[in-house]
């Protein structure tokens, strides 16, 4: 039986980050995984999906705009499975990297499922049935979560989907009806309208993305209505029927009821914690009301010894924020000095066509907690290297303190706003001002103008506005 300072259960973002920092601590670790080293963001969610909307991008581009490039051909043919195929190749070299990563670490991978028996002991069964025991000083719990669906109805893989079957699927639908316009609806609605399936998007709120600035759920609204994917908001659905010939969507909208006939349906709606079969209940440790684990700053549930990260904590359910917990996990169990999460001003993306991208209070959050405070906005358009790109629709929005000038948000939609929001979420760590970021000298022609100039403009003093 071995014995180790920390066992992680679960290898995705959280608990791999977690893992190697807890190794670099010091500390001997071993890390359990019942199936893909990377777990779901590396092998079936965040990295594939990036390589087919890069595919999406290209299909977009060539089927729409060829001749505004000066580009001619006789036929396009657009071969989904290649798309596919190299999603496979992006996602196995990563997952192939992370076990590259425990090896330099020296931390012990266990495959198999995980049972935890107490606060240092968890059993782990591999596929052959044959079950081995670990005892360990501190048990991190970073298991994920799992599509949810809606009542009633069942995935059938074929018809039906979630994400982890949509994103197996070597075609794409001539049809598609995707219930839920968050980040998940959004981007498989990009990559399969880019491929010529009529798309559309359903959502309960009043609006795509309903948790974005209202602003920029308008936009893409916008972008993706000119794309021909068709909009359904404040629409509940009341049932989700299957027939040999595909599926029948019956919906309420605008205080109408309308059927949608489309060949797949794919659900979007939300995730659930990994948490049930653990052994959680019998060791005592806090669920929340929706089964997930409860910690505290320092990642911490209330059984001493045991903690959790990513997905499980309820906490914010993104890649990048599970290993920032695992961080902070892991140096709390070492003891060394952390810095405690700020979920509200997180860093947040959607690769959809326009990106989307945020951090902080949105203008009526602002409101909501009567914060004093202005705002900067400029537009794409009036930006040289997006219209260099013919990418151009969308902004930047800056929301900052109105006496000390300090971010309070930031809220991009356009082109690779992704990799702008970096600079804005720097200057919010340290402290920095509006006037700073205006200050700061940016490339010629770059999109990061934008944030200058979007800085510029909460005193009214951009320059190209």
């Amino acid at each position: 039986m071995e014995t180790y300072d920390v066992v992680v259960i679960g290898s995705g973002p959280g608990g791999y980050v977690g893992a190697i920092r807890c190794a670099q601590l010091g500390l001997k670790t071993a890390i359990i995984e019942k199936q893909w080293l990377g777990g779901v963001c590396l092998n079936m969610g965040c990295i594939p999906t990036k390589s087919l909307l890069k595919n999406a991008d290209l299909a977009h581009t060539l089927r729409e705009r060829a001749a505004e490039f000066g580009i001619k051909f006789e036929k396009l043919e657009l071969d989904y499975s290649v798309a596919y195929k190299r999603s496979r190749q992006v996602a196995d070299r990563l997952s192939k990297g992370v076990g590259f990563l425990m090896k330099k670490n020296s931390i012990d991978v266990v495959n198999g499922t995980a049972r935890i028996l107490s606060r240092n002991q968890v059993s782990v069964q591999n596929k052959d049935g044959i079950t081995t025991e670990l005892t360990t000083k501190n048990i991190v719990i970073a298991t994920g979560s799992y599509a949810g669906t809606l009542p009633g109805v069942k995935i059938d893989g074929e018809k039906t989907l979630t994400y982890l079957e949509a994103i197996q699927q070597s075609t794409t639908p001539k049809s598609v009806v995707i219930i839920g316009a968050g980040a998940l609806g959004a981007e498989f609605a990009t990559l399969w309208n880019s491929y010529g399936s009529k798309v559309t998007l359903v959502e309960m709120l009043p609006r795509v993305l309903p948790l974005e600035d209202e602003e920029v759920s308008n936009e893409l609204k916008k972008a993706f209505t000119k794309r021909g994917i068709e909009i359904l908001t404040e629409a509940k659905v009341l049932s989700v029927a299957t027939s040999t010939k595909g599926c029948t969507v019956k919906v309420t909208a605008g205080g109408e009821e309308k059927e949608i006939e489309a060949e797949q349906t794919l659900i979007a709606t939300g995730f659930k914690p990994n948490t049930s079969n653990l052994g959680l209940e019998e060791i005592g440790v806090e669920l929340t009301e929706r089964k997930f684990i409860q910690v505290n700053e320092h990642m911490a549930t209330n059984v001493p010894g045991v903690w959790a990260v990513g997905d499980v904590t309820g906490k914010l359910l993104l890649a990048h924020v599970a290993s920032a917990q695992g961080i902070v996990c892991a140096e709390s169990i070492a003891g060394v000095e952390t810095r405690p999460l700020d979920y509200v001003m997180m860093p947040r993306a959607t690769y959809s066509q326009p990106q989307v991208a945020s951090f902080g209070y949105t203008e009526a959050q602002a409101k909501e907690k009567g914060l004093e405070f202005k705002v900067g906005k400029f537009n794409f358009q009036a930006n040289g290297k997006a219209l260099g790109l013919g990418d151009y629709g969308g902004f930047a929005k800056i929301i900052a303190d109105a006496n000390s000038g300090e971010l309070l948000g930031a809220h991009l939609v356009g082109p690779e706003v992704s990799e702008l929001l970096p600079e804005l979420t720097l200057a919010k760590n340290s402290e920095l001002t509006v006037e700073e970021i205006a200050g700061n000298i940016h490339a010629h022609p770059t999109l990061s103008e934008v944030l200058m100039e979007a800085a510029l403009a909460v005193e009214g003093k951009a320059i190209q506005a």
